[in-house]
C-alpha cells in the first residue's frame, strides 16, 4: 500500500511540474489517503504484535 502511495505521489509531482493541477490535486488527496491508511494498519499490526507476545 506504501509503494501505490509512493505512485500516486510521483505522479502527482510529474503532473504538477507539467502544469495539470487537477490530475496533481487529485493524485496528492489520493497518495495522502492511501499513505494514512498505511499508517492506520501498520499501527494496527504493531499493537497486535505485542498484544501477542513472543512466540513459543
Amino acid at each position: 500500500m506504501l509503494y501505490w502511495a509512493l505512485i500516486f505521489f510521483v505522479v502527482a509531482i510529474i503532473a504538477g511540474v507539467f502544469g495539470f493541477g487537477g490530475i496533481a490535486s487529485a493524485s496528492a488527496g489520493i497518495a495522502q489517503i492511501l499513505f494514512f491508511v498505511f499508517i492506520v494498519l501498520f499501527i494496527v499490526a504493531l499493537v497486535a504484535r505485542a498484544l501477542r507476545g513472543r512466540a513459543p
